[in-house]
């Protein structure tokens, strides 16, 4: 788990919830830590338990990639207070990742080039535990000033093709992560007291 530095903030951990159109074979639950490092970054970890059924994608260098969505893939979004716009970030197992930002919902996408590009380390708990973590840092001071809405959610390809949806919330129907129902946590600016 992430460890809280002197200075910085923690939001908690936050279980994310499986849709329930999408069921999970072997994976028994996806968790979320959300940690500000200071006003222009963040940083988040994913744990998953059910690591030895999860499809981990090959580790690859660490460069931007579409489509990260269509195996097992994390994802934060994030919505400034009172806009339409917000914030796509792809995070993978295997180090890749993915930057969009979209005018309103699921509109207007283009992709994000940030100052610098996410860091993201993978690991894994002793067998018995069975937990596969995925911690990501990304920068989001260009596009964050103040209070936002956060979403976070997961797609969790199991070894058996089983692919389940998770996030802090879902509306109703199919599952869409860009849904503003999934913007369930707010955050009322990063570094602030």
């Amino acid at each position: 788990m992430l460890r809280q530095a002197q200075g910085e903030r923690t939001w908690g951990l936050h279980a994310l919830v499986r849709h329930p159109d999408t069921p999970s074979s072997k994976v028994e639950g996806v968790s979320v830590q959300l940690l500000s490092a200071d006003a222009s970054s963040m940083m988040i970890e994913f744990s998953v338990r059910g690591r030895s059924h999860v499809l981990v994608p090959e580790p690859a260098a660490p460069i931007r990639n579409d489509g990260l969505w269509k195996t097992t893939c994390f994802e934060a979004f994030l919505q400034p207070d009172h806009a339409a716009s917000y914030l796509e970030l792809n995070f993978s197992p295997s180090l890749a990742w993915a930057a969009y930002s979209f005018a309103e919902y699921r509109a207007g996408m283009s992709d994000i080039e940030p100052r610098f590009a996410p860091e993201i380390w993978l690991s894994q708990s002793d067998p018995d535990l069975d937990y596969l973590f995925l911690s990501a840092e990304f920068d989001v001071a260009d596009a964050l000033n103040g209070p936002f809405r956060l979403g976070l959610s997961a797609v969790i390809e199991e070894v058996d093709g089983t692919k389940s949806y998770w996030a802090l919330a879902h509306p109703p129907g199919a599952p869409d992560f860009h849904h503003p129902d999934c913007f369930a946590l707010h955050i009322p600016a990063l570094g602030s007291p």
